[in-house]
């Protein structure tokens, strides 16, 4: 998207180093976490659908989960466009090819090799992953080359959305130090409640600055816990996924979220939640 598009960074030196011409879109960053097997990833590939079909472009799609599906679900093979995650290219550059990581931080030495071999870029949308661990250990490298790319070139895309894994360590090292909209997608038990909260209160405590923070139910959040959901963590509850075997027999058959007809319930269920926060 970015060399195709009609907002091709520019790129220019100058003694900061590279300073990229801002863009004329207003950009919002979402975030959606939640708890595993609620639908959180399937949320982010259905509000792409919805945002592309709005004509709310260029997006860029980053997935911040290891368990690497936002992808799949939006019908992208990394490896087949000769694209790599982000832990892949420090394990490349920082391990198998014998690079120091002293002096200057491996997570700013390493940025333009993530726009160049990390960055998928397709017609509607932009993709970014951050991958499986690179090394033993935590992700602090990777969310750290991450946090810098994102500070670099995400003002060439109107929406910037994020699927953040259940974990909350990527929370505490601030992948995204300003967002919009923070989603947390619930599921039916009291850890789905406990992890609302406490993911809250963390974003507030390491000084991620939010907007608005919102709690929806999952494919198997019942509807009866829906004001539970809003008096329990004291956000406002915009609604749930709907269960949708049409999603189910896309993810199953590897095909695009994004492909789904307009007429899935659960697609439809996505679109009542964001038309209510979302300008049509």
């Amino acid at each position: 998207m970015l060399q195709s598009g009609t907002l091709v960074a520019n790129w220019n030196n100058s003694n900061n180093g590279l300073i990229q011409e801002m863009s004329e879109f207003t950009m919002k960053t979402f975030v959606t976490m939640g708890r595993g097997g609620t639908g959180k990833t399937s949320f982010v590939a259905l509000m792409a659908k919805y945002l592309i079909e709005r004509e709310k472009t260029p997006l860029l799609l980053v997935d911040a989960d290891p368990d690497q599906n936002l992808a799949e679900m939006t019908g992208i093979d990394l490896q087949a466009a000769g694209k790599k995650t982000i832990a892949e290219l420090l394990s490349e550059t920082f391990i198998q090819r014998g690079g120091t990581t002293v002096g200057v931080a491996p997570s700013t030495r390493i940025e333009n090799t993530i726009w160049e071999q990390g960055l998928y870029e397709g017609k509607y949308f932009d993709l970014l992953s951050v991958g499986t661990k690179w090394i033993e250990g935590c992700y602090c490298l990777p969310d750290a080359a991450l946090k810098n790319a994102l500070g670099t070139i995400t003002r060439n895309y109107q929406f910037i959305l994020i699927d953040s894994p259940a974990g909350l360590e990527h929370l505490n090292r601030k992948i995204a130090s300003s967002v919009d909209t923070i989603f947390d997608v619930m599921g039916p038990s009291s850890k789905s409640f406990q992890h609302v909260k406490r993911a809250h209160r963390i974003i507030q405590e390491v000084g991620i600055t939010f907007d608005k923070f919102y709690v929806i139910g999952g494919y198997e959040f019942p509807d009866e816990l829906s004001q539970r959901a809003e008096t329990e963590t004291g956000l406002p509850y915009l609604g749930k996924i709907v269960n949708d075997d049409t999603v189910a027999r896309y993810v199953l058959a590897g095909r695009s979220l994004i492909d789904i007809p307009d007429t899935s319930p659960a697609y439809q269920s996505v679109t009542q939640i964001l038309e209510k926060i979302i300008d049509g």
